[in-house]
């Protein structure tokens, strides 16, 4: 990792100051730089660049909605730990048969009720392993089976791609 150093302005090189070589002073360095850009993020200055950024992207029409779409759900999934997720349900997919884990988000109303003449929800079907992409269905209600495990451990049941299953629950 000292190979990180060899970048550096001379002015600028640890070699030049101390007259003897550290060795993974270039880890060192790299894991300090890494640190600082962190808090860095967290305070006002990088709250302002990262707005700033997000001001830029806002003006691209089709990044725009992509980004935003995409920064709503990492929020909804990571910044509330889920609580957009009502329960975590079965649904049958990708045919009768077999199911995949989803979520609900809520209700569909309006025109999708009076067409379909049934009780439809909306569920979000997240991806493995990466739960942050996956689809947004419609799904009939009586084709949805509610299940009583957490959120959380359905999110590590599909991160892990089925290895880390959820207790069972208690029956009173």
């Amino acid at each position: 990792m000292d190979k990180f150093l060899k970048y550096l302005p001379t002015k600028y090189h640890p070699d030049t100051y101390l007259p003897f070589h550290v060795p993974g002073l270039g880890l060192i360095l790299l894991f300090l730089l890494t640190l600082l850009t962190g808090l860095i993020a967290r305070n006002y200055v990088g709250r302002r660049l990262v707005a700033l950024g997000e001001k830029i992207v806002g003006r691209i029409p089709l990044v725009r909605g992509i980004y935003l779409s995409a920064k709503q759900l990492v929020e909804s999934i990571l910044v509330q730990s889920g609580k957009d997720f009502k329960r975590v349900v079965l649904i049958p997919y990708p045919h009768k048969g077999s199911y995949a884990l989803a979520f609900l988000t809520g209700v569909a109303e309006g025109e999708v009720q009076d067409k379909t003449q049934k009780r439809v929800l909306n569920v979000f079907v997240p991806t493995t392993p990466n739960p942050t992409s996956g689809f947004y269905l419609m799904i009939p209600e009586d084709d949805v089976i509610m299940l009583n495990i957490s959120v959380e451990s359905a999110f590590k049941l599909i991160m892990s791609g089925g290895i880390i299953t959820p207790p069972k629950e208690a029956t009173g």
